[in-house]
C-alpha cells in the first residue's frame, strides 16, 4: 500500500489554493463542502471559481504567494499555470511542514486527492496514488450507478441511535450483531423505502428486545470456509460475507496475504498451519481451539486451503463442533486439484483422454504409502495426488511398479493458481528428476495422466513460467 487512505476534518479549518482554472475548482468545491474556510491566490478567479462563489464564502487574495499565506493551514494545492509558482508553494510548504498537493505533479506530493462517492455521512474514496485516473474515473462511475443515494439516509438514521445503543446494549459483539442485523434487515429496507416512521417503529421493537438481554454474550458459531488454492479471486460470495463478521479467524499456512486481508480487520488471527514433520497446533487442540472460542459466543472463522472436506480434516473438526452442540456452517471452495489443473490449462477428465478422476493423498505414513496401486493404473483416467511432493519418487516408482508405462504423462504445479505458480511436464520415469531440477516446493499438485499432454495447447495462465 503506497499510501494511508484517511479521512480528514477540516470543518472550519483554513486551507490555501494558489491558482485558478477548471482543476482549482474542483478542489475548492471539495474543501467548501467539506466546512474549511477556503482563501484562493490568483490574479482572477475565472468562470468556474466565480460560480463557485455564487454558492459558498471564501477569500480570493490577487498578490503574490507569500510565507504568511500558509499560516494556520492544514493543507494547501498548488493549482497554478506557472510551474515556478507551484514550485515555491512546495518549497514554503516544506519548511512549514504542511502537506502540499500539486494536480498532475504525484512525485511532488504529499498526498492525493480521490475521486469521491458522496452519500453523505457516507463517503466512498478511490484512488490510484496517481497511477491512473482514468481507471479512478470508471469505478467512480460504476459506484455512482450501483450504492444508491438512500445509503446517506440509512447512515443518519443508523447515526442517530448510536450512542443509546451503544448504552443500551454494553456487550460489544452483541451490539456488533445487532448493527449487523440492522443495517441489512427490515429497518434498513424501510429507510431505502423513505418509511422513516415505520423504520424508527422497528428499530425501537428490536432495540427494546436487544436490551433485555442484558449483558449476556451471545450464541457463538464456526464457519468452516474453504478459500481455494490461493487466488482471492475464487473466493464464494458467501466466504466473503463470513469472512467479513468473524470475531477470530484460525488460518492455515496455506492461506495467503491476499485472502487474510480480506478478513474483517479487528478480528482475532490465530496461526494453525502445519508443516511436514512440524505440527505447529495438534489437530485436537485445533478442534479444541474452535470449541472453546464459539462457547465464548464468538463467531469463528476457519479458513482452509481449498476445500475443507477434500483431505482438509473438515470433516473431523465439524465431528467435534457437533458432538458439543455447537452452530456451524460449511463453505465448500475450489478445491486444488480443480484450481490447479485449470490454471495449468490440463482438464481432469476428457473425451479422448479421461473418463474418470482420482484425488488420492501422497502424504507418506510411517513412511510408506498405503495406497490401492491396481486402481490408479487402470487406462482412461486421471490421478491427482494431494501433498506427494516429497513421495514423488515413491510414487512413480509405485505406479511403474503395478504396470503403469514409463512414458505415462505427469506434471507438477507449484503454487497453482497464484501469481508465483510454475509448471514441471514429463513422464513417470523423469518427474522425480526434473522436479528436484527445478527445486519445486510445496505447496505442490502432481497430475498423471494423458490428460497432461494437453497444456501445450490448452495453457493460459500468463504468469507461469514453464520447467521442461
Amino acid at each position: 500500500m503506497d499510501h494511508l487512505p484517511v479521512f480528514l476534518n477540516i470543518n472550519g479549518k483554513r486551507t490555501l489554493i494558489v491558482g485558478s482554472g477548471v482543476v482549482a475548482a474542483r478542489k475548492a468545491d471539495l474543501l467548501l463542502r467539506a466546512g474549511s474556510r477556503l482563501t484562493v491566490i490568483a490574479p482572477e478567479l475565472g468562470d468556474e471559481l466565480s460560480m463557485l462563489a455564487e454558492r459558498y464564502e471564501f477569500t480570493h487574495r490577487q498578490q503574490e504567494l507569500r510565507a504568511s499565506d500558509l499560516a494556520g493551514c492544514v493543507i494547501v494545492f498548488g493549482c497554478s499555470h506557472d510551474d515556478d509558482v507551484n514550485l515555491k508553494l512546495r518549497e514554503l510548504a516544506a519548511d512549514a511542514g504542511i502537506m502540499v498537493n500539486v494536480p498532475d505533479e504525484t512525485e511532488s506530493c504529499d498526498f492525493t486527492m480521490p475521486a469521491v462517492v458522496d452519500r453523505t455521512p457516507l463517503l466512498i474514496a478511490i484512488s490510484s496514488g496517481g497511477s491512473s485516473p482514468l481507471l479512478v474515473r470508471m469505478l467512480k462511475a460504476r459506484f455512482e450507478t450501483t450504492i444508491p443515494a438512500a445509503y446517506g439516509r440509512l447512515a443518519e438514521f443508523a447515526g442517530s441511535y448510536r450512542d443509546r445503543i451503544k448504552k443500551l446494549i454494553p456487550n460489544s459483539r452483541r451490539r456488533r450483531r445487532f448493527w449487523e442485523a440492522m443495517v441489512s434487515g427490515p429497518v434498513a429496507e424501510h429507510v431505502f423505502s423513505n418509511q422513516s416512521e415505520q423504520a424508527r417503529l422497528l428499530m425501537e421493537s428490536q432495540l427494546e428486545e436487544a436490551a433485555a438481554a442484558g449483558d449476556k454474550p451471545p450464541e457463538g458459531e464456526v464457519y468452516l470456509v474453504g478459500t481455494g488454492p490461493g487466488d482471492p479471486d475464487l473466493l464464494t460470495f458467501r466466504a466473503l460475507r463470513l469472512m467479513q463478521q468473524a470475531d477470530v479467524v484460525l488460518y492455515d499456512r496455506l492461506i495467503g496475504d491476499g485472502i487474510l486481508n480480506l478478513v474483517r480487520r479487528d478480528a482475532e488471527r490465530v496461526y494453525v498451519g502445519k508443516l511436514k514433520n512440524n505440527h505447529t497446533v495438534p489437530q485436537e487442540e485445533i478442534g479444541r481451539m474452535l470449541i472453546e472460542l464459539a462457547q465464548k459466543g464468538k463467531r469463528v472463522l476457519r479458513l482452509k486451503g481449498g476445500d475443507p472436506f477434500v483431505f482438509g480434516r473438515g470433516g473431523e473438526e465439524i465431528e467435534a463442533l457437533s458432538e458439543h452442540g455447537i452452530a456451524f456452517q460449511v463453505i465448500p471452495g475450489v478445491t486444488a486439484a480443480s484450481g490447479c489443473a485449470a490454471y495449468a490449462g490440463i482438464p481432469l477428465t476428457h473425451r479422448d483422454h479421461a473418463q474418470a478422476c482420482i484425488f488420492v493423498t501422497g502424504h507418506e505414513k510411517d513412511g510408506k504409502l498405503n495406497l490401492n496401486w491396481d486402481t490408479l493404473v487402470q487406462p482412461r483416467q486421471t490421478v491427482v495426488f494431494y501433498m506427494g511432493l516429497t513421495s514423488l519418487a515413491a510414487i512413480a516408482q509405485g505406479l511403474l511398479d503395478h504396470g503403469a508405462a514409463p512414458s505415462t504423462p505427469a506434471a507438477v504445479i507449484e503454487n497453482g493458481t497464484r501469481a508465483g505458480q510454475r509448471v514441471v511436464t514429463g513422464t513417470l520415469r523423469t518427474m522425480a528428476e526434473k522436479t528436484a531440477q527445478a527445486e519445486i516446493k510445496s505447496p505442490a499438485l502432481i497430475i498423471v495422466g494423458s490428460v497432461v499432454t494437453l497444456r501445450d495447447k490448452l495453457s493460459w495462465f500468463a504468469n507461469q513460467p514453464e520447467e521442461d
